[in-house]
């Protein structure tokens, strides 16, 4: 898999509690998702695009707002405005809750650095068009993620 230039990465955190990925940790991931196929064939500029770490009350306040889910939720995706004239190309933000990402990872017996790669990984490829509404999509998503996550140094995230 050919490396890709660094993406731009604006991480901020509204949470650092319980623990939360340090910024170069976010970095090797999201270069890593970028690296994954594109959901369209096409050649991608370089990445812009931003991750905010939340708490529930926010996580929960969006959820609702966008997907009407009154509930915190793991990762959520925002569609940036895609190629601007500079040539750079504004993916858009995830916005990604620290306390369930953290009781996820407990419950699914994971580490939570490596539920935090998946959450991030899992994010960024919606920010490149894939999905898994359709099973046949959710199949295919689920192999890049397997393959870009093991390529971190992470398991399989689905077993």
């Amino acid at each position: 898999m050919k490396r890709p230039r660094s993406p731009e990465l604006d991480v901020a955190y509204a949470a650092r509690r319980p623990w939360v990925p340090r910024r170069a940790d976010f970095l090797l991931w999201t270069r890593t998702a970028l690296a994954a196929p594109a959901a369209s064939g096409a050649r991608r500029p370089t990445a812009v695009l931003s991750i905010r770490v939340v708490g529930a009350a926010r996580s929960r306040t969006l959820n609702a707002r966008y997907r009407l889910k009154d509930k915190p939720t793991n990762v959520l995706s925002f569609h940036g405005p895609g190629l601007t004239p500079d040539g750079r190309r504004h993916l858009g933000e995830l916005v990604i809750c620290a306390p369930v990402v953290e009781r996820e990872a407990r419950a699914q017996g994971k580490s939570r650095q490596a539920h935090w790669a998946h959450m991030t990984v899992h994010g960024v490829l919606h920010l490149l068009g894939f999905d898994h509404e359709r099973a046949a999509e959710a199949r295919r998503m689920e192999r890049i993620e397997m393959q870009l996550l093991d390529k971190l140094g992470f398991s399989d995230p689905y077993s």
